[in-house]
C-alpha cells in the first residue's frame, strides 16, 4: 500500500539569514530608544565682577591730584636750585617724570607754575591773619608773630618756604609773584581786621618785621640772629609788631 505523504523530498535550503528587526535600531519596527536622565550641568564659581573701564586719556581724581603735587614739588626744588630765570617748563616736566604739556595744562605757563609753588609752600604762614582774632588786642603782635616765626622754624614748613624766597629775592619776576601773593593773603588780609585809617601801611610794616627776620635768620643766616633762640626773637619782636598793629 502506498504511503499518503509520497516520498520525502530533500530538506529545503535555508536562505541567508537577515538582521533581526527587534534587534536592528534602524529597522521602521524596532522600537525607540528610551533617554536617559540628562546629566545636570558643572558647577562653577561666580567669576568677580569685572570694574568698569575708565575713560582712556583721562586720569582719575586721585591720580590727577598726584600728578599736580609732583610737579609742584618738582617746580619748587627746581626754582631752588637754578633760580627762577634758569628753570623752564620743560626742566620742571624732566624732574617731575611728566610731559611739558600736562604742566601747561595744569598750570599755564611757567610764572603760573611759581605761584602755585609760592602759594602751596606759604600756605601755613598764609594762615597767620587768622590769629589776629584768637585773642584780646594787646596780644596781637605776640600771637603773629609766633605763628609766622613758628612756621619758618619748623624744618618742614620751612624747605618749601626756603627754596620758594631764594628765587623770590634774586629775580624781578619772581619777586612780583611772591609780591602780589604777600599782598592779597597775608598783608591786606591783616589790615582788614585793624580799625584804623592807615591799617595797610600798618599791615605792611608789620609784614616787614616778620619777613625781614626770616629773611635774616633762616635765609642769610646772619649770626648772631641765626643762632639764637626762637622765643627770645618773638620776644623781642612782638612789641614792635604789636606796635606797628594797634599803637594810635
Amino acid at each position: 500500500m502506498t504511503d499518503p505523504s509520497g516520498p520525502t523530498g530533500p530538506d529545503p535550503v535555508p536562505g541567508p539569514t537577515g538582521p533581526d528587526p527587534a534587534s536592528d535600531p534602524t529597522s521602521p519596527t524596532s522600537p525607540a530608544p528610551v533617554p536617559g536622565p540628562t546629566p545636570a550641568p558643572a558647577l562653577t564659581a561666580p567669576s568677580a565682577p569685572e570694574p568698569p573701564a575708565r575713560r582712556r586719556g583721562r586720569p582719575s581724581r586721585a591720580e590727577s591730584a598726584g600728578t599736580r603735587d609732583r610737579i609742584l614739588t618738582a617746580a619748587r626744588e627746581e626754582f631752588s636750585d637754578r633760580g627762577y630765570d634758569r628753570t623752564s617748563v620743560r626742566q620742571i616736566a624732566k624732574a617731575a617724570g611728566v610731559d611739558s604739556a600736562l604742566v601747561h595744562h595744569y598750570f599755564g605757563t611757567k610764572e603760573q607754575v611759581f605761584a602755585a609753588a609760592v602759594e602751596v609752600a606759604f600756605a601755613p604762614a598764609l594762615a597767620a591773619p587768622d590769629t589776629l582774632a584768637e585773642g584780646p588786642p594787646d596780644g596781637v603782635g605776640e600771637r603773629l608773630s609766633r605763628h609766622v616765626l613758628g612756621v619758618w622754624d619748623n624744618p618742614a614748613t620751612r624747605a618749601p618756604l626756603l627754596a620758594i624766597l631764594r628765587s623770590a629775592v634774586t629775580d624781578d619776576t619772581a619777586a612780583a609773584v611772591f609780591r602780589r601773593l604777600v599782598a592779597a593773603q597775608l598783608v591786606r588780609r591783616v589790615a582788614a581786621r585793624l580799625d584804623l585809617p592807615d591799617a595797610e601801611l600798618r599791615a605792611e610794616l608789620a609784614a616787614a618785621q616778620l619777613v625781614g627776620t626770616a629773611l635774616l635768620r633762616y635765609v642769610l643766616k646772619l649770626e648772631p640772629l641765626a643762632s639764637a633762640d626762637v622765643e627770645e626773637i618773638i620776644a623781642r619782636v612782638s612789641p614792635v609788631v604789636q606796635k606797628h598793629l594797634t599803637q594810635p
